[in-house]
């Protein structure tokens, strides 16, 4: 084939796709031995989309399928989750949102619309918290607390302190841990019927990393106190939550008493924006639409 029937294909396949990549998985090394894999797709307003709890890239498929058209939409395996460097070392959501800052240094990348999903918020989160509210032109967290543990009657948590701690010990062996996974997935996360497709899809994502990297993970993230950080957010930048039906009685007067400028949308469970990617898309279109 000579070089100028190459040419007229590469020009070909760029019309017929667009300018952001078809796929654009690379690996950046945040320390020594430890490589972190992301994906950076098209062009324009950077939108970065965090993973929760041992999930990864897979979990935004919808979003990068419908964003990438018209935006950057950056996403990323957080180390020791799916085709990241498994470590011993840095195994919290201090460490994630260090590593988060280093990828968008690294991307070039200044000013995104953070979207953190459950603990993925604790990241985005956390990288505001070290870079302050200038470094982000918004910010959206998807189904979490800034406060996931507190022991106070009333507040919006992840659970009773019995609960966290049941999860906990569930989440120290293999077994164990596929079996958490498959209750959450089954009953807090998913509406539809948890078909032995999905699970499979589902649970291969968060089984991906070791269990004692899960337990790690679970304990820092259920630690975490973040309210400082997204009280700042909600008075300096545009702010939104999108919250899951079946706590939403709690969510709503505790993100009206400490986040009052923010957005909030209740509807579906704790996957909805993969659940129910046209309505969870049109909010965050919105969104974006603010700042653009």
């Amino acid at each position: 084939m000579s070089k100028s029937t190459l040419t007229c294909l590469a020009t070909a396949l760029i019309a017929a796709w667009g300018a952001g990549p078809v796929f654009a998985g690379d690996y950046l090394q945040v320390e020594p031995g430890v490589d972190l894999y992301y994906e950076d797709h098209g062009t324009g307003l950077p939108i970065v989309l965090v993973p929760g709890w041992t999930f990864t890239t897979e979990v935004f498929e919808h979003q990068i399928e419908a964003f990438a058209k018209t935006h950057r939409v950056i996403t990323f395996d957080p180390r020791s989750h799916g085709r990241s460097t498994v470590t011993m070392e840095g195994n919290n959501y201090v460490t994630q949102g260090a590593d988060l800052a280093k990828l968008l240094d690294h991307l070039g990348v200044e000013k995104p619309v953070l979207v953190g999903w459950s603990f993925g918020c604790l990241a985005t989160w956390e990288f505001v918290k070290t870079r302050s509210t200038d470094a982000a032109s918004a910010h959206m967290c998807i189904d979490l607390s800034p406060t996931p543990m507190t022991g106070q009657e009333g507040d919006w948590t992840e659970g009773s302190i019995a609960d966290i701690s049941g999860l906990y010990d569930g989440v120290q062996s293999a077994k164990g841990h596929r079996d958490v996974v498959h209750w959450y997935a089954d009953e807090v996360m998913i509406e539809q019927d948890y078909t032995p497709e999905l699970a499979r899809w589902i649970e291969d994502q968060s089984t991906q990393s070791p269990p004692w990297v899960a337990a790690a993970y679970w304990a820092a993230g259920n630690f975490s106190n973040y309210l400082v950080t997204a009280k700042e957010i909600d008075a300096k930048l545009p702010s939104s939550f999108v919250v899951a039906e079946h706590w939403a009685d709690k969510a709503k007067p505790y993100l009206a008493k400490h986040t009052p400028n923010s957005d909030v949308h209740v509807f579906g469970g704790h996957m909805m924006f993969w659940e129910y990617p046209d309505r969870f898309n049109r909010i965050l279109a919105g969104f974006v639409s603010q700042i653009e």
